[in-house]
């Protein structure tokens, strides 16, 4: 990488974590934060002029916050909610809806006891739920309202925090998971306002006017730096306009195709484009496997990435890792997969291992949708909707092996991964 674009072997971490979650915080990553505020105007530039993203350090908040723009948003790309140790879904809308009143109403008031924040949130959703503008928040069982409802919406609200929580942004002094289960429980919650200054991004929506935009326009206006003229034709992408959305797609993503770009010579198919992306990502630390039509970036060291590639502890990350080695020894392994042909996999292997998987029993297409979706969250399979699934070219870079064991012990692993590559 020239020197100009080089960072220094200290800021390599902090840049890579900052990729991950957006964010260092003084409490919970003392050393990164440290190195990050020290190294402010190396790591503000490399943003700026390899990625596009506006980096601030606000000290009086403790916060390095990372402002991160694509025009090209995942669409399964989100915060997830965490129960019992595990992750579960994407938040649902209205989770995300009461992460902005909560927000709206601890900016006016830092410190809120969460009856009265609930109290304040009902109040503002009552005057709004009629328009279509906010969700229905009702936290009484009362006339109209039954009690699954009301224990719903206190759910909702606690799962909000807990997102708020894990960030950052707010804090509690009690336990949300004892509160969201008693009726009369209460805490307190606080935050900080320099905090939550940092935590949106974009222009406010009213000045946006996403309102009298179509919605194939509104990630557009919410990642620009500036307001979208109506009155502009779109032009062809430049050239620093597609190297942008490469670099940003390979350091944030598991997984990315050059033919994402579809002009004639897509950006990392040019020798000066692969070159200026193996510099930026070997310059943050991470490894990289490049084929003409898939390029797969990892972090060896699990600093810059929240996804796992998925291991033996679970069954269904055991069936992914077995579906994945059944992927490589297909006639055609990227031809379309269908639910029916993992479901047939999977029978095999509990003919061979009848305990293995038992909690699925008559249940094997669940199993083959979780397995799917494993596979999918690392970019090795591409839902098309209707149980169906693109293989990618990222399963060549995979070898599985499938370690079954003697039948007369308790089966723990069913595969394991080997990393030929």
């Amino acid at each position: 990488m020239s020197p100009g674009r080089a960072l220094s072997p200290e800021l390599r971490e902090p840049a890579r974590r900052l990729i991950a979650t957006g964010r260092l915080r003084a409490e919970s990553d003392v050393e990164l934060y440290r190195a990050a505020v020290q190294g402010r105007w190396s790591l503000t530039e490399f943003f700026r002029t390899e990625l596009g993203w506006a980096l601030e350090v606000v000290e009086s908040a403790e916060l390095v916050r990372l402002h991160k723009r694509r025009a090209d948003v995942p669409v399964d790309r989100g915060p997830r909610l965490r129960r019992d140790g595990r992750e579960a879904h994407l938040a649902a809308k209205e989770v995300l809806a009461l992460v902005a009143l909560v927000c709206e109403q601890l900016w006016r008031r830092p410190r809120m006891s969460l009856r009265e924040l609930m109290q304040a949130i009902a109040q503002v959703c009552a005057a709004e739920a009629q328009t279509g503008q906010l969700p229905q928040f009702r936290i009484v069982a009362s006339d109209g309202t039954g009690k699954g409802e009301a224990q719903r919406s206190r759910t909702n609200l606690v799962d909000a925090l807990r997102l708020l929580v894990d960030e950052g942004s707010v804090s509690v002094d009690a336990d949300l998971e004892q509160v969201m289960g008693a009726d009369e429980g209460d805490l307190v919650v606080s935050a900080s306002r320099e905090r939550l200054a940092q935590k949106f991004s974009a222009l406010s929506p009213t000045l946006l006017g996403l309102d009298r935009m179509e919605p194939a326009r509104h990630v557009a206006a919410l990642t620009s730096a500036a307001l979208i003229d109506d009155s502009a034709v779109a032009d062809e992408p430049t050239v620093d306009e597609r190297r942008l959305a490469a670099i940003r797609r390979l350091v944030d993503d598991p997984a990315a195709s050059p033919l994402d770009d579809r002009t004639q010579m897509p950006y990392l198919h040019t020798p000066a484009g692969r070159d200026r992306a193996l510099e930026v990502v070997s310059g943050l630390g991470f490894a990289t496997t490049a084929r003409r039509d898939w390029w797969e970036v990892t972090d060896p060291t699990g600093v810059g990435t929240l996804i796992d590639f998925p291991n033996g502890r679970r069954n269904e990350r055991q069936a992914a890792l077995a579906l994945l080695e059944a992927l490589n020894r297909r006639p055609e392994p990227q031809a379309v997969l269908g639910v029916a042909e993992v479901v047939a996999l999977f029978e095999g292997v509990r003919t061979a291992l009848p305990r293995w998987a038992a909690a699925y029993d008559q249940r094997l297409p669940a199993l083959a949708r979780a397995a799917a979706t494993e596979l999918a969250t690392v970019g090795l399979l591409v839902p098309l909707g209707s149980d169906t699934w693109q293989p990618t070219p990222g399963v060549y870079f995979w070898r599985v092996r499938v370690a079954q064991g003697a039948p007369t012990f308790p089966v723990d692993t069913l595969t394991e991964r080997s990393s030929e590559r």
